[in-house]
């Protein structure tokens, strides 16, 4: 049987992540001197030889260990509605990606050049919030601390110059039972020992119906300190909008999907449609990439191809933000573009356990002690 050019292509791409994944291990030389460097810097902050700056609010932080996506903006998302419709709430981002630098306080125009794709993604869902990007989280909370009641930090769980008040700490579900090495020969931007800096652990992208014997098990494995509480969450797939609408639509069995992403952890959609029953043709992307004219006239190209009479084209609410530009929106359109937006489901029953630690700890602050 003879293989299509995309088949030999994405044939070629598993060689060459296979490849890859061993040839990291040489790597790791370079690992060691990483993690020491991390380990030191720690130190001194902890001991209090580099400064780290408090301020008189709640400073909410959502980070992780690792590189790449663990569920961190769709966790900061279910912050924002959590609390918005009581308390001033903003958003702090670095805005990975975008092409301006210092402090910037989106409107409903900005785009994912400008501010990055998440913060962008943010204000686009919840219009009526302050978000907000700085490279410096410490001036970013100077401009924003006494208009806003609650500051959520979105990744900055090792940004160490700033002391938050909470810090959610994340471990996505597919990545824990790997090697943990450290950068550049693993994913780990700091040790795992860095977890004791969190009050709060949540291993997200969960099966639905894991049970507790796994969840017992994956327990045993991160060791929670007897301080912090353990969550664990799935992904909450929700209805497709329309790219640049409001119209609506639903995945059907039998379906040609072609998935377009630019994101860490795409192999959990990949299932979901999969699931479904639909015929998933994935055109995938590293995390935060800049979409170009080429990647887009390959996507029109392969869907006008499909000889499929049900075929649709999907794509995340992060890669939504990356396609607004006039000249790939001219390529898309009349093409019928959906988008997949995704929530947090807590497993357990433990999402109103969830919301009281974080509604208490607001509401009683006084200063920058945690939860505890």
């Amino acid at each position: 049987m003879s293989l299509t050019h995309w088949q030999i292509c994405r044939l070629l791409i598993s060689i060459f992540t296979i490849l890859m994944k061993y040839l990291r291990y040489l790597l790791w030389p370079f690992s060691l001197v990483y993690g020491a460097i991390v380990v030191i810097r720690n130190w001194f902050y902890d001991a209090g030889w580099f400064e780290s700056t408090s301020f008189d609010l709640p400073l909410i932080t959502v980070g992780n260990l690792a590189v790449g996506g663990a569920g961190k903006s769709p966790m900061t998302e279910y912050l924002i509605a959590l609390l918005k419709s009581n308390y001033k709430v903003a958003t702090l981002s670095r805005g990975y990606g975008r092409q301006t630098t210092g402090f910037i306080i989106a409107d409903r125009d900005s785009n994912a050049h400008e501010i990055g794709d998440e913060p962008a993604q943010f204000k686009q869902k919840f219009p009526n919030i302050i978000v907000a990007v700085c490279e410096s989280r410490v001036s970013g909370v100077e401009r924003l601390k006494d208009d806003h009641q609650v500051i959520l930090l979105d990744d900055a769980f090792q940004h160490r110059a700033l002391k938050a008040g909470l810090n959610i700490l994340l471990f996505d579900y597919n990545k824990l039972h790997g090697p943990q090495l450290m950068l550049p020969a693993g994913d780990l931007r700091e040790p795992t020992s860095g977890k004791m800096r969190a009050d709060i652990l949540i291993v997200s992208k969960c099966p639905p119906g894991m049970n507790a014997a796994e969840q017992e098990s994956i327990a045993a494995r991160l060791k929670p300190y007897p301080k912090q509480h353990l969550f664990f969450t799935s992904i909450a797939y929700q209805a497709l909008f329309g790219f640049g609408d409001s119209q609506q639509a639903t995945l059907k069995v039998g379906s040609t999907v072609f998935l377009l992403t630019g994101i860490a952890g795409s192999a959990p959609l990949v299932k979901h449609l999969q699931d479904a029953g639909c015929n998933a043709v994935h055109h995938k992307y590293a995390d935060h990439h800049t979409f170009t004219l080429k990647n887009i006239t390959k996507l029109v190209d392969d869907f006008n191809a499909s000889a499929s009479a049900d075929k649709l084209i999907i794509t995340t609410e992060k890669d939504a933000e990356r396609l607004k530009r006039p000249e790939i929106l001219e390529l898309l359109k009349n093409l019928p573009v959906m988008v997949q937006p995704i929530g947090v489901q807590f497993l357990n029953n433990e999402g109103a356990a969830f919301n009281n630690l974080i509604e208490n700890y607001v509401r009683k602050y006084t200063t920058h002690s945690g939860i505890h």
